[in-house]
């Protein structure tokens, strides 16, 4: 497969994957934002996923559909999700000869959605949860669609390698930041609802109430998102899934690219496996999670350079 053809595949569904984790991030959020009785502070949401300067996210934070407005359909946001979708599309549209006419129509169909005029009317007018479910949806549509109708070739392979790294990179993200606000401290008590809402918007809520019957304990959620095999946005679990499309990837031609990649993988695989709550908590929780994502960004820029020809 030709490397402006891998490239594309694979930033294709980087960007949808972020897509969908920046819409179920606003929906839960700003149920969040209307059960808190004290003024909701949008800002861990902007650190996660914009680039503004902490003076500048300060400025709407108390603002919820001024956020809203920014982070679905801001244009001159980078990482809103009219700009993200419009660059999944022209990944999309620059390689449609290998992916199915029914995923092409689904990202198209999701991009003219994006670029409808009324949405921002629905966006300052109606209840945003019903904009945002709508718009999730045509992301799962996506999702759906590629799963049954691609072929399971180099560039499926392509498109689950950047689906699960960025998966990867926001979970961790998502960890860092909330806990950031708690100076991260496993033991330390927080409201209920703070860590149920973090769960919601990772759809890993009814999982944690299976999984641990003491109640929400901080140093439960990390393992869940973190350490949990059978969570599927877990970190654990996106490693593993990067691993196993990899690996995928192998063959003689580029034997020396392929085991330098597969050894930061299986060594970043490792170093999570073989952590415990207790053994994050004695390395400290925000190093931890700062070598994991340095880990994640060193595989995608290796990726970059090996498998894209981009130096």
């Amino acid at each position: 497969m030709l490397s402006r053809v891998a490239d594309s595949l694979y930033w294709m569904s980087r960007y949808m994957e972020r897509s969908d984790n920046i819409l179920r991030m606003l929906k839960i959020n700003y149920a969040a934002s209307q059960d808190d009785v004290q003024e909701f502070s949008w800002l861990p949401i902007l650190k996660i996923f914009t680039f503004l300067k902490e003076e500048e996210a300060k400025k709407i934070e108390y603002n919820t559909r001024e956020v809203l407005k920014f982070m679905v359909i801001g244009k001159d946001n980078p990482n809103s999700v009219l700009n993200i979708v419009t660059a999944a599309r022209e990944n999309g549209r620059s390689v449609q000869d290998h992916i199915t006419k029914e995923m092409w129509q689904c990202l198209n169909d999701f991009y003219h959605t994006m670029r409808d005029g009324q949405l921002e009317v629905w966006l300052q007018k109606e209840d945003p949860v019903t904009v945002l479910d709508n718009l999730l949806k045509k992301g799962l549509l996506y999702f759906g669609t590629t799963d049954v109708t691609m072929a399971r070739g180099e560039g499926n392979a392509f498109i689950n390698i950047g689906k699960f790294l960025e998966r990867a990179v926001q979970s961790t993200d998502i960890i860092d930041v909330k806990f950031s606000n708690l100076n991260y401290e496993m033991d330390k008590v927080a409201d209920t609802t703070y860590w149920k809402y973090l769960l919601m918007s990772i759809s890993g809520y009814e999982l944690y109430l299976k999984t641990y019957r003491s109640g929400f304990e901080a140093k439960n959620v990390v393992e869940q998102v973190m350490l949990n095999d059978n969570f599927p946005r877990s970190v654990i679990f996106s490693v593993n899934r990067l691993q196993r499309y990899f690996e995928r990837l192998k063959n003689d031609g580029n034997a020396d690219a392929f085991r330098e990649i597969d050894f930061m993988i299986g060594r970043l695989k490792s170093n999570i496996r073989y952590s415990t709550v207790h053994s994050i908590a004695g390395e400290g929780l925000h190093s931890f999670l700062q070598e994991t994502k340095g880990c994640l960004y060193e595989i995608g820029n290796a990726l970059s350079e090996k498998y894209f020809a981009h130096s």
